[in-house]
């Protein structure tokens, strides 16, 4: 009996732990210690310029990328906890929703059957290089897009609670990137999933057959490109712009760190996350400067309060959503009813 609780924890605990702490050393994800020096090295040659330029704040490297104050402040600390957390919540929530949704949802070879049914087979065009970087492309352009919209979505009232977990960060590390809670999680993998599989469907039916894409060490060669692009320095202090013209397609840190603001004249700016060119499209869109903007971070002195334990970025927004729907509930039944006309 002992044996077999050690290997439930280790199956839901340990083990989720253990992938998340691997996971730094895959190229696929954008918490790769490869993403995370060339982000770093960015941020240093940011640092020797500003300081030849006399910018304040360059006393020092380590303060330049925040020190002790940024680095070590509790709300990164429990960014910390939770990059570690989301392991276990993957596989005790995330995964298991998801696994139950996911049998009523078209995937590509529904989409690929029913156009064969409607319009007839297509001839093999066979797989080449130029038609695999062609689906990449549109895969990224698609998953890009959902996340755009998922995470606009996410900014409405009956689902900010949720989303709230994300911008209660009172500091930025790249940590902060995955202090997601498990429902807006939930709800981005199923759209992706929807959205995708049309697009995929409609490729494999056009093409004849299915194409894989493009891929480089594993990983699709336009995530690497992106991540590349000092994607970590997004969740961080150090201002990094590209310029108004470059930032109407390709999103900055500079442009998500507005995002992050406190500030009411940058609410509800740049949802986007690899583009900015959705922004541009859906009217959202703040570009930045050279210089940096004075900001700071979070939700609000009372909002970001609530939510300094693993506890409440788990459950307080589920109690919050709840009874904010029981109060509009109970006020909707006090309301008198309308008779006809007299």
């Amino acid at each position: 009996m002992f044996y077999a609780l050690f290997d439930r924890l280790q199956l839901l605990l340990i083990d989720p732990m253990v992938d998340k702490l691997v996971g730094v050393f895959d190229l696929n994800g954008r918490f790769s210690v490869v993403f995370l020096a060339i982000s770093y090295l960015a941020a240093l040659g940011l640092y020797l310029q500003r300081k030849r330029e006399g910018a304040p704040g360059t006393a020092s490297y380590w303060t330049f990328i925040g020190g002790r104050d940024v680095l070590f402040h509790p709300s990164a600390l429990l960014d910390y906890q939770y990059y570690l957390l989301r392991g276990v919540l993957k596989v005790l929530f995330v995964l298991p929703v998801v696994g139950l949704v996911e049998p009523h949802i078209w995937e590509s070879r529904d989409y690929m059957g029913f156009f064969t049914r409607v319009w007839g087979e297509r001839p093999r065009l066979g797989e080449n290089m130029g038609l695999m970087m062609l689906y990449g492309l549109g895969l990224f352009l698609v998953a890009d897009c959902v996340h755009y919209w998922v995470h606009r979505v996410f900014h409405c009232r009956w689902l900010w609670e949720f989303h709230k977990v994300h911008h209660s960060a009172e500091v930025l590390v790249p940590a902060t990137a995955s202090r997601i809670h498990v429902v807006e999680k939930v709800a981005e993998k199923l759209a992706k999933g929807l959205f995708i599989g049309a697009y995929a469907g409609g490729f494999y039916y056009l093409c004849g057959g299915s194409v894989s894409k493009y891929t480089l060490f594993g990983s699709s060669y336009l995530v690497l490109l992106f991540n590349s692009l000092a994607a970590n320095l997004r969740h961080t202090h150090i201002w990094l712009s590209f310029g108004p013209v470059i930032e109407h397609v390709i999103n900055s840190p500079a442009q998500h760190q507005i995002h992050h603001s406190n500030d009411p004249k940058h609410f509800n700016r740049n949802f986007g996350t690899n583009l900015s060119v959705w922004d541009w499209m859906f009217g959202t869109l703040y570009v930045t400067g050279w210089q940096p903007e004075p900001l700071t971070f979070g939700a609000g002195r009372p909002e970001n309060n609530r939510y300094r334990s693993l506890w409440a970025l788990i459950f307080l927004p589920f109690i919050l959503t709840i009874s904010r729907l029981h109060v509009r509930l109970r006020l909707a039944g006090r309301r008198p009813a309308t008779g006809p006309d007299r």
